[in-house]
């Protein structure tokens, strides 16, 4: 893989996006240790959701603050903090002795790793030319399919015998290792000055109001939200799919980690996709296709069109991250891009908690295939989104899909070209 470098500035996204595997590596190993965890010490179903409840929502009040610090400063100290938040909340998990504790440290997880993401993120929207924004997005994105791919599997690996709470509590300390492998890749990843932004000034603050009613910035989170949602039930409801199938689970991990490795060989390709469709038409055409094919699943077809389906959906889903990354800060204004991401991820975080929620009650009401049609609807609807957002940008210039002019309806001031400056 070859990522994009700066003269004189060599490997800084290469790093970044090592550092992000371990660190979601991490949180993919610890969330199903935590449920395990927590089975051992006593809980049923419904403290289970609350466990992972808390990881979802707890960060929720912590995303715009941190948003805030971030566009006046540096974004670099939210690697290390993150990093060590997602270790201690890992490994603490492993040590608690009550379902309480086990709570708290999962919302301690949850917390280091939106700092992490945060900051990790502002770092590429700071220092990537607006053209290359969309590529080293999804470069960056990368770091985190690598991580949801082999995370699972190293938790299943570790993860068995007759003594399941020893047997987590182990899996949650190596979490803990494998998060703190990060720090071998967090140095000089920050810039002190870069050609392409830097922190705003401090001033008056951007109200979030302002930034939702930014054409392109809410746009951006539904498209984020659906993707995230679609990949978050998709992971939970196909085992159930298979069991009523008759599906081992060994062949419902391989399709999973199919799904994975389907979203890396998409960012592997994006730049030369987005040259030849723009992003208005890659984000709508893709969310379009995997609404189908969500849609899709919920109908019984053998396991190898299953697993056909699973690739082409993987595909499609590696899209909408990173686009909606650059939607977000390229609409914002020029001193609220990590407040914007901030709240991109605030959606995501309630769609984590509200999708679910939603897909089991769909679920009871209709049976288990029922959840994919839902996910096939709020997809198409981002498809939607995506074609409304892009009718302005004038084709598929791959700076869309919302135009440029929507940053002067925010009050900040127009860009000017440098070479075109009045002098005194």
């Amino acid at each position: 893989m070859s990522l994009p470098t700066e003269p004189g500035r060599r490997s800084w996204l290469l790093r970044l996006v090592i550092a992000f595997s371990f660190a979601q590596g991490a949180v993919s190993m610890a969330r199903p240790a935590v449920s395990y965890r927590a089975l051992a010490l006593g809980a049923d179903e419904r403290a289970i959701g609350v466990i992972a409840g808390v990881y979802a929502l707890l960060p929720l009040f912590a995303a715009v603050p941190l948003g805030r610090r971030t566009d006046h400063g540096r974004c670099a100290p939210l690697l290390p903090v993150g990093v060590v938040l997602i270790a201690g909340g890992c490994a603490l998990s492993g040590t608690a002795g009550s379902l309480a504790a086990m709570a708290a440290w999962s919302g301690v997880m949850g917390l280091g790793h939106l700092s992490f993401v945060i900051g990790a993120q502002s770092i590429v929207a700071r220092q990537s030319a607006p053209a290359e924004q969309d590529r080293n997005f999804g470069h960056f994105t990368i770091g985190a399919s690598l991580g949801q791919l082999i995370g699972p599997i190293a938790a299943g690996a570790l993860i068995g015998g007759p003594d399941l709470g020893a047997a987590s509590a182990l899996a949650l300390l190596v979490a803990a290792a494998v998060a703190a492998v990060s720090f071998t890749s967090l140095w000089r990843i920050e810039h002190p000055r870069t050609t392409t932004g830097a922190a705003a000034p401090a001033g008056p603050r951007v109200p979030v109001g302002r930034i939702l009613r930014t054409r392109g910035v809410p746009g951006g989170i539904f498209i984020s939200l659906a993707v995230l949602s679609a990949t978050d039930i998709l992971t939970a409801y196909l085992p159930v799919v298979g069991e009523h199938r008759g599906i081992a689970p060994s062949v419902v991990g391989l399709l999973l980690s199919l799904r994975a490795a389907a979203t890396i060989a998409c960012r592997l390709v994006m730049t030369p996709m987005l040259r030849r469709l723009g992003r208005a038409t890659l984000l709508a055409t893709t969310c379009l296709v995997a609404g189908a094919v969500c849609a899709g699943i919920a109908l019984p077809v053998p396991v190898w069109a299953l697993a056909l389906m699973l690739a082409v959906l993987g595909f499609c889903l590696g899209v909408g991250q990173p686009l909606s990354m650059t939607t977000v800060v390229q609409a914002a204004p020029d001193d609220a891009r990590s407040t914007a991401l901030a709240l991109r991820l605030t959606g995501n975080r309630l769609g984590q908690v509200a999708a679910p929620a939603a897909a089991g009650l769909v679920a009871g009401v209709a049976g288990v295939a029922a959840p994919f049609l839902m996910l096939g609807v709020l997809l198409v609807g981002a498809a939607g989104v995506g074609v409304r957002g892009g009718s302005g940008s004038g084709g598929s210039s791959g700076r869309g899909p919302f135009p440029e002019t929507a940053r002067s309806r925010t009050g900040a001031p127009p860009r000017t070209p440098p070479l075109k400056r009045r002098r005194g």
